[in-house]
């Protein structure tokens, strides 16, 4: 993928005294304001990962001689109409704590703002902007005014068409990807257009329905697809098994027969489990039991793979040559029903494989088993890593290639 990237603009002196706009992904859980608090208190944040990563593009634009301007969305504002829990006000004391300086948060910034090269400033929650949504061609134009250089730093949005996504890359002098970014599409691109084989797939989740499109392009690509969670179960009955009263989408199995028959007819393969765990009941505490796979009772709910499954995967993670992957295989926050997870997070991070990450659960799971260091690329955007998965072309990254392509 064919992007202009800010890290080189940055290298050949070109952001020495411009105006820098960067769309980060400053998205992060809140808090209500606590006793002796307000809506400014940055310890209402309650997990910081994505202003930490917002980081490294704002220190490399101020190292550059930039004057400094950083947006994000918070939240689901309504347009026109700001309330103090839409703010950035806690993110702007955050960042400015990581930055080791004070960073003034700028309201009604479309019109004007005043930064001086050197400086940065964060501008007020953008989707409070009458338009943002929309992608108004007169808001996209005004803020491209307010920039020389438009940088995308935020893959989580990059699946959106919104204003300071795609419409100010489209009017500014200058567009290019973020070094978060341009981080995501190298990872992506060494993972699905061009991966060392075996190319290994894991889909996990509660339905096929959410992730069929997802199955159905990997299907066309990966040397092994394996899934978990429910959408095993409905492979599982397509493969004429019995999952007695587990989560399932009985409607859809012949879309999973499909699916089965698209890796098999490439010499490809989609492993059904050949042993489960099992509990009369979705609860921590309940009973599990290994059984075989063909020997599911009626009443018995399918809440993870067997161990002879897991060791057979785990055995095959490890012959791989990539591994993408998109949720647990079990309930892995129940300890009777982690085993399966566990299992495939740490042959993952035993491989030798180059592996990408992604999606919320995956990133529990990841934490869980402490192998952030092992994983070759942890996905920072949910929705946007799934569609990516999907074979889609996400809109941020449609328009980085096309002001490029312009730009040569």
């Amino acid at each position: 993928m064919n992007v202009i990237r800010f890290s080189d603009l940055c290298a050949q002196g070109k952001a020495k005294g411009r105006r820098v706009f960067i769309r980060a992904d400053l998205n992060v859980p809140l808090r209500e304001p606590g006793a002796g608090g307000g809506w400014d208190d940055a310890s209402r944040i309650t997990e910081d990962t994505r202003i930490r990563a917002s980081v490294p593009a704002i220190r490399m634009a101020l190292d550059a001689g930039a004057a400094v301007m950083v947006s994000s969305h918070l939240g689901r504002p309504a347009e026109g109409e700001l309330k103090p829990e839409d703010s950035l006000a806690p993110v702007a004391r955050r960042l400015g704590e990581l930055l080791g300086r004070q960073v003034p948060l700028a309201l009604n910034w479309v019109d004007g703002v005043q930064v001086a090269p050197g400086q940065v400033t964060l501008l007020e929650n953008c989707r409070a902007n009458k338009g943002e949504k929309k992608c108004d061609e007169a808001l996209s134009r005004k803020m491209a005014a307010l920039c020389d250089i438009y940088v995308n730093d935020a893959f989580g949005t990059a699946h959106r068409a919104e204003g300071t996504t795609y419409g100010i890359a489209q009017y500014a002098p200058i567009a290019c990807a973020g070094p978060l970014l341009a981080a995501e599409i190298d990872a992506i691109s060494k993972a699905l257009a061009a991966p060392k084989r075996p190319l290994v797939a894991i889909v996990a989740g509660s339905k096929v329905s959410t992730k069929l499109t997802i199955l159905r392009s990997l299907a066309e690509k990966v040397d092994q697809l394996i899934v978990g969670g429910g959408i095993a179960n409905t492979f599982m009955l397509a493969a004429g098994l019995p999952i007695g009263n587990s989560l399932a989408e009985p409607d859809l199995a012949g879309e999973a027969r499909a699916v089965i028959a698209a890796m098999k007819a490439r010499g490809a393969e989609v492993p059904i489990p050949t042993d489960v765990v099992v509990a009369k009941q979705f609860k921590a505490d309940a009973p599990a039991t290994v059984k075989q796979a063909a020997g599911v009772a009626a009443d018995d709910m399918i809440l993870d793979i067997g161990p002879d499954t897991a060791a057979r995967l785990a055995g095959q993670l490890a012959q791989a040559g990539t591994i993408v992957w998109n949720g647990p295989v079990g309930v892995f926050e129940m300890a009777p029903f982690e085993n399966g997870t566990r299992t495939i997070a740490r042959a993952i991070a035993a491989s030798a494989a180059f592996s990408i990450a992604g999606g919320g659960d995956t990133l529990a799971a990841i934490a869980k088993y402490g192998i952030e260091k092992d994983v070759g690329y942890i996905s920072t955007g949910g929705g946007a890593f799934l569609e990516v998965l999907e074979g889609k072309q996400l809109p941020a990254l449609e328009i980085l290639e096309k002001r490029a392509a312009a730009a040569a």
